[in-house]
């Protein structure tokens, strides 16, 4: 062994690092490659019929995954604690991402949202990053208020304060999926970090009377929950993806019609290359497929539930925890609206949904959850 290779295990023994958690990252791999893999299938109709080309949408999530390698490497590369130092501005940078999305001639419009913005010709969307740049805010706020988060205006106060802040700038775009990502994240985060449970049912119970007021004034959100308690509602207009998605999932059957046989991808189902892709899985690869996935998904959380209960501080838990909650709600966002469990609110799913931002912010925050995997207390 090299005098160098001796000092760098020298070091890493003082300061408590270790090889991180192979499990974790063996998972991340899988998820990712069997992302590629049906993003090249769901999407090569489309691809063709706009752009003359199947493997569009596959060679620019190519593009976008390069880009979300290099972040991953980086992130477990650099020591987590760094992050605590630069909280605030995480904060403020969370605040300007989404202002970002009202400014004239930077605002992308995609249907009824204004979330996404154009840079050299390159669409990004902001709200992908605050996931994470919120999250790292978070997390050291309720590392330093661990001893007064009983107190409200120590606690709960500001808490609501600035999520509620963060809550509004999203629903002037709007982006209620995200938002229900951020929402429930943050609560994860704050019981995570010692926050009360009569703390917790007060939240819950002001975000529930704030959805009702969005829903009683928005039609169109109306018209998703009409849409979830009867698809048949109006299966040509409000309810026609999720009519088409429920077609697709149940023609697959236990085994699918097989990779690349997909009918519904065939300009029947809108968004096949984003937020409805899970239901071009399930048509061409069945049941047994779209049981591992979610397995997978809740093998991630669980490694990083670990990664948490043993992480060496109360900042390297609360980011873990928040981190995995945050891929696996999405996950469960996403999933239940495509089956039809809970109402459609546009989300991709983590990891294998097209979306650059969506995977550049992902591939970052599973970064610092290998980073902090490194620094675990072994037993």
């Amino acid at each position: 062994m090299s005098l160098k290779k001796k000092l760098t295990k020298l070091l890493d023994k003082r300061i408590g690092y270790h090889e991180p958690d192979k499990a974790l990252m063996l998972i991340i791999g899988v998820i990712v490659i069997f992302g590629l893999i049906s993003l090249s299938s769901a999407s090569a109709v489309v691809a063709y019929d706009k752009f003359g080309d199947v493997y569009y949408y596959f060679k620019h999530q190519l593009q976008g995954l390069t880009i979300g390698i290099a972040a991953f490497i980086f992130f477990s590369r650099v020591d987590y604690h760094l992050w605590r130092k630069y909280a605030f501005w995480f904060l403020i940078g969370s605040i300007f991402l989404l202002l970002l999305v009202f400014i004239p001639g930077l605002s992308a419009h995609y249907g009824k949202a204004r979330s996404w913005i154009n840079v050299f010709g390159f669409s990004l969307q902001p709200s992908e990053f605050v996931k994470l740049s919120f999250l790292l805010y978070l997390a050291a706020w309720l590392e330093t208020r661990k001893k007064s988060l009983h107190e409200i205006s120590q606690g709960i106060g500001p808490f609501i304060a600035v999520l509620g802040f963060i809550a509004l700038l999203m629903l002037l775009q709007p982006d209620l999926g995200t938002l229900s990502i951020v929402t429930a994240t943050s609560l994860i985060v704050y019981f995570a970090g010692g926050g009360k449970k009569r703390h917790l049912v007060t939240i819950c119970l002001v975000g529930v009377l704030a959805l009702t007021a969005i829903i009683s004034v928005k039609t169109y959100q109306q018209e998703r929950f009409k849409c979830l308690l009867d698809p048949n509602y109006d299966s040509r207009g409000a309810c026609y993806q999720i009519n088409q998605s429920l077609i697709a999932v149940g023609s697959g059957g236990v085994l699918g019609r097989g990779l690349g046989a997909s009918r519904q991808k065939y300009m029947y189902l809108p968004e096949v290359s984003g937020d409805s892709i899970f239901a071009i899985i399930a048509e061409e690869t069945g049941l047994l497929v779209c049981i591992a996935l979610i397995c997978a998904y809740l093998f991630l959380f669980y490694r990083g539930y670990l990664i948490a209960k043993n992480a060496p501080d109360d900042f390297g838990k609360i980011l873990a925890i928040g981190i995995v909650s945050w891929i696996v709600i999405q996950a469960i966002i996403n999933i239940g609206g495509i089956i039809n469990l809970m109402p459609m609110t546009g989300v991709p799913l983590p990891l294998i949904s097209y979306g650059g931002s969506a995977i550049l912010a992902a591939l970052a925050a599973c970064g610092i959850l290998v980073n902090i995997s490194k620094q675990t207390k072994l037993r």
